[in-house]
This record gives C-alpha cells, sequence and structure tokens, in this order.
C-alpha cells in the first residue's frame, strides 16, 4: 500500500491537536479515523501515530487547497467534542501560520462556524494568505 504523505501529515497535525486539550476525546478519535478511510489510510498507521504523533514539519509544499483542507479540519476537529479549549485554538493558530494564513483566520472560523459555508471559508481563508 502507497504511502499518502500529506493524509499522514494531516493525521499526524489532527492527533496532536485533538491532545492539545489533554482529553483525546471518543468523537475526535473518531472522526480522525474517518478521515483516514476516506483517504484509503490504515486503521493501523493512525493508531501508530496516535502512539508516537511525529514532529510537524514544514508545510509549504501543500497546495494551497491542500493547506485550506488541514486548516478547515483543524477547525473542525475543535467543534467535534462540542468543547472549544483554548489549548486548541493556539494550536490550531500555530498550524495556520505554518500553512501560511494569518492566525486571526481562525478567530474568524471560530466565530463563525456554524454560519457560514465551507466556500465562505474557503475565500476567507484564502484572502488572508500570506
Amino acid at each position: 500500500m502507497e504511502m499518502d504523505i500529506v493524509t499522514k501529515k494531516q493525521l499526524n497535525i489532527l492527533i496532536q491537536l485533538a491532545e492539545a486539550d489533554k482529553h483525546f476525546a471518543k468523537i475526535e478519535r473518531e472522526m480522525i479515523y474517518k478521515i483516514a478511510a476516506e483517504r484509503n489510510f490504515s486503521e493501523e498507521m493512525v493508531s501508530e501515530l496516535i502512539r508516537n504523533p511525529e514532529p510537524i514539519d514544514s508545510l509549504g509544499a501543500l497546495s494551497v487547497n491542500q493547506k485550506f483542507d488541514y486548516l478547515m479540519s483543524c477547525v473542525e476537529l475543535v467543534f467535534a467534542d462540542q468543547n472549544v479549549f483554548e489549548s486548541e485554538l493556539i494550536f490550531c493558530k500555530n498550524i495556520a501560520i505554518k500553512l501560511g494564513f494569518k492566525k486571526g483566520v481562525i478567530d474568524y472560523f471560530v466565530e463563525h462556524f456554524n454560519d457560514k459555508s465551507h466556500e465562505d471559508f474557503k475565500k476567507i481563508a484564502l484572502s488572508e494568505y500570506i
């Protein structure tokens, strides 16, 4: 099975985000496994990443769309357990910066999570892209 490095990086980030509040909620875990399954990424590989998360290295090689998907999945994971923790938001903002977005884009996503579409978020994120 070919290793999908983009998915692996994304899952690695999400796992670390899920653990940022020191409580890896069942729903967060399920969401991570669901994303993995959608991308044909094996459960064993996800379990291994959960046990041994990798350092989050440069994300510069990703396309703008991949970067947006990473960012959006981070925000969705924050909301997965219905509890938005400051530690998760700080982590998201750091990821946003690593992806080349302005960190304020996270505040906007959080504020408008339930009243904006995926496309609206994409427009905002890309207009905020550095």
